[in-house]
């Protein structure tokens, strides 16, 4: 498992590493707090990519969707899981999720897995794809 921690912010560095199987990618000014959550990130099979790489990421790749109200696809996630996947979109890590919603990081795992199973998706990155996909967030973010 990689985790990339760089100076270079040029998408074909960020593409190629991602391609490449890495799981996680970090500027080097990333707080420290950020670069340990990519660490455990990677080490427990999760992925975590600096936010604002994540977007242009998304921005890239996905052609959102406008659609009123919750998209079907999504249908199947509780109010409290469409509030961690907007969360998610924003690149925060289960910490700083946790943080947010005033709930413990186990807690947020346990969302986090959930939503991972409904969407039938692998990781945190595909699940964020879907919400652009399907229009739940747009490309000014959640």
């Amino acid at each position: 498992t990689i985790v990339v921690l760089t100076t270079f912010d040029q998408n074909e560095y960020i593409y190629r590493a991602l391609r490449t199987g890495a799981a996680g990618f970090l500027l080097k000014d990333a707080p420290s707090s950020r670069l340990i959550a990519a660490v455990r990130a990677a080490a427990t099979g999760d992925s975590l990519i600096e936010p604002s790489i994540t977007q242009r990421l998304v921005e890239r790749f996905v052609e959102p969707v406008a659609a009123p109200g919750v998209p079907a696809q999504l249908e199947q996630l509780t109010e409290r899981e469409l509030d961690v996947l907007r969360l998610i979109t924003r690149g925060l890590s289960n910490a700083e999720i946790a943080a947010e919603m005033v709930v413990a990081e186990a807690t947020v795992k346990t969302h986090v897995a959930r939503i991972l199973t409904k969407l039938d998706v692998r990781d945190r990155v595909q699940a964020v794809v879907v919400a652009y996909e399907t229009g739940f967030v747009g490309r000014g973010g959640a």
